[in-house]
């Protein structure tokens, strides 16, 4: 069963249909529409689309990252990962002609006799190789501000590790209704290179029924010498996130399975039950030079949901998780349909 990937391509239909077009934006003109929300039971499967081939280690690296708290692109580009090499690049244009050592910065640079400067920055490609080769010049221009990784695990003030706060109080108060993680820190939104487009997410938890649990042992399989209920754990997690602005056509896939992920390592690291997966959406957009990708996607039949499996590997914090600790199985899915990334 694929619900989830039905009630997206229903989203995708709701915006061309309905959408209000909006020409002056960021990144180029939008269709959108506001306030929507879909919801996923993580037992159905994992959601990752089918109707096009998703970079699924894209989509981890850039977990992982959040989750080490790290907010420079280097790692990601040593990993193969460039969801955030134009906004790293444009950040870098917009401030490389203030800087005071600016000749260290350009690819050329020179002054004519009428002592009028000549600059030539790098151009985007040659950006990203001095990023993976050049520790001074990564230090200086892949930095992005203050951006999800410092909110989750350094709130400033006071250095707060939201990540590592929500995990100790799940261990300790599973029924608080303060189980948050926020990443709009209204002092720091100036500082970024872009301010969250997820901004907040909470986590709810629930006894689970002896049915539940009994369903949870015949899902998982097992065939332990054991009391099979010693086995399964006695809570189920549940995870809903926020989101203000919304690449419905290419940045939502992500979003839905980024945090399914980190659903399922909350969980692991609690010894919960993954439950069910919530977003609220506020400005749900498609931008005009993807629309005919769209349109393709949305003729597309969804095929079953994949399953993910995460290592049983202990780790002292969510973010020693690595590549290699999660395993993506049955993955079947149509090809991948080329659209623009707006950043």
């Amino acid at each position: 069963m694929n619900r989830i990937e039905e009630d997206y391509l229903e989203l995708l239909e709701d915006i061309l249909r309905f959408g209000i077009e909006k020409k002056e934006n960021r990144n180029g003109g939008t269709i959108s529409v506001f306030g929507r929300q879909l919801r996923h039971k993580m037992k159905t499967g994992f959601p990752l689309l089918t109707t096009k081939k998703m970079a699924f280690k894209t989509m981890v690296t850039e977990l992982l990252w959040f989750l080490r708290g790290d907010t420079n692109i280097k790692y990601l580009v040593d990993n193969n990962c460039h969801i955030w090499d134009g906004d790293a690049y444009k950040n870098y244009l917009h401030k490389v002609i203030s800087d005071k050592d600016i000749v260290r910065y350009l690819k050329s640079y020179s002054i004519d006799t009428k002592g009028v400067p000549t600059i030539e920055p790098y151009s985007k490609d040659e950006f990203i190789e001095r990023i993976k080769t050049d520790k001074m010049f990564a230090f200086r221009w892949g930095e992005l501000g203050p951006i999800y990784g410092a909110q989750w695990r350094r709130w400033f003030p006071g250095g707060k590790d939201q990540i590592e706060n929500l995990i100790n109080d799940l261990k300790t108060n599973p029924d608080s209704r303060r189980l948050m993680v926020s990443a709009w820190n209204v002092g720091e939104l100036d500082q970024m290179v872009l301010p969250p487009c997820h901004y907040g997410f909470q986590v709810y938890t629930r006894e689970l029924t002896l049915q539940e649990r009994m369903d949870e042992y015949k899902r998982r399989n097992l065939t332990p010498n054991i009391d099979p209920l010693d086995l399964i754990p006695t809570r189920s997690i549940s995870l809903m996130w926020n989101q203000r602005s919304v690449d419905t056509a290419l940045g939502l896939p992500f979003n839905i399975s980024s945090y399914a992920l980190l659903l399922m390592m909350i969980a692991k690291q609690v010894d919960m039950v993954p439950d069910e997966l919530i977003c609220n959406l506020g400005d749900c957009h498609i931008y005009l030079n993807q629309i005919e990708g769209v349109k393709e996607q949305i003729d597309r039949k969804p095929y079953d949901l994949p399953r993910l499996k995460l290592s049983d590997r202990k780790v002292n914090d969510i973010s020693e998780y690595t590549l290699e600790d999660i395993t993506l199985e049955n993955y079947q899915y149509h090809p991948t349909i080329k659209m623009p990334l707006s950043n």
